[in-house]
């Protein structure tokens, strides 16, 4: 409840409203509670004694037209809030008072939840660091992210709400820091023995600062490369601060897809030859329901698809799980 990016003042708003909406039926009833067994204590003589009472129209109208009104009400602004929170919905907007400017692009973060640490590898910069994360304010950063093992959960509470991150999956967060500040970042979601210190920090600064940090990583050299992600991502707890200067431009989507190691498919790879497969068979299935002639001419057509030269080299497939380009 003490954010410092638009997404998390939205969602403390969100819960804000909420509360109070609901003190409006808990307040009442708490206090009528406390009021009634005061007044019909059994020492008070002098209050009414009306036990052949039974119904009240107006009393039935109020206990039941207010809690719906309430869950109507609830419903529109959970409704209206799931939509323009939507962790995909690209930003409309810095805060409350400024847009976004037309010309301002998106920084991208591609973040990786390894046991037990996070990397995170900024494509625009071509650099990457361990359990360190930094970004400029008033800039919007989607951040697409993945897992090498098991479930996570990437949370920054001063920036927005916690995002599940899965192996062979890829979800997104779209956000934006409007303080500078360092703020505490972590994993939500119990992950192994090395849970506990799943944690980084993330630092918020303005353009200048980012540039400056920038060229700080550049300047101390390295280099991850796949043959270095293979031994980053093994199991290990309380990893201190590391940083690249640059990094091999296909390993996000390498990791994404799970084939970091040398002559291991890619999933979308496989994904994309199993619909094919899928596909001609169905054909061939559609084709025999229909007849030789059907048959005969699937088969040339095959036959010409099978002589034809291999004059398209690029391959680029995505799909909701993975998505890889070669």
């Amino acid at each position: 409840m003490n954010p410092s990016g638009d997404i998390a003042a939205q969602q403390a708003h969100l819960v804000i409203v909420s509360f109070l909406l609901m003190c409006l039926i808990v307040v009442p009833v708490i206090v009528l509670t406390l009021w009634f067994a005061f007044r019909y204590r059994k020492s008070n003589t002098s209050a009414k004694y009306d036990p052949d009472w039974d119904h009240s129209t107006k009393l039935e109208l109020v206990i039941w037209g207010v809690p719906l009104l309430l869950i109507i009400v609830l419903g529109l602004i959970t409704w209206i809030s799931t939509h323009l929170l939507d962790p995909y919905r690209p930003l409309q907007r810095l805060d409350e008072k400024r847009p976004l400017p037309a010309d301002v692009r998106p920084l991208e973060v591609q973040v990786v939840a390894l046991d037990w640490k996070w990397l995170f590898i900024y494509p625009e910069q071509g650099i990457a660091t361990v359990n360190e994360l930094a970004t400029p304010i008033d800039r919007p950063i989607k951040f697409r992210m993945t897992a090498s093992t098991v479930m996570n959960a990437f949370y920054i509470p001063a920036m927005a709400g916690m995002i599940y991150t899965m192996p062979a999956m890829e979800t997104q967060l779209n956000a934006v820091m409007n303080k500078v500040g360092t703020y505490d970042g972590f994993s939500s979601n119990y992950s192994g023995s090395g849970f506990t210190h799943m944690r980084f920090k993330y630092h918020a600064m303005n353009n200048a600062d980012f540039d400056a940090y920038v060229a700080k990583v550049k300047a101390e050299g390295g280099a991850l490369q796949r043959a270095d992600y293979l031994q980053l991502a093994k199991p290990s707890e309380k990893d201190p601060v590391r940083r690249w200067a640059s990094v091999d431009g296909t390993l996000y989507n390498a990791i994404l897809n799970m084939c970091v190691e040398p002559g291991k498919p890619c999933m979308a790879q496989q994904m994309h030859e199993d619909a094919n497969r899928n596909a001609k068979h169905a054909a061939h299935q559609e084709a025999r329901r229909r007849g030789a002639n059907e048959v005969a001419r699937l088969a040339r057509a095959d036959a010409e698809i099978c002589t034809a030269p291999a004059d398209k080299t690029t391959l680029s497939m995505k799909s909701n799980n993975a998505s890889v380009s070669n």
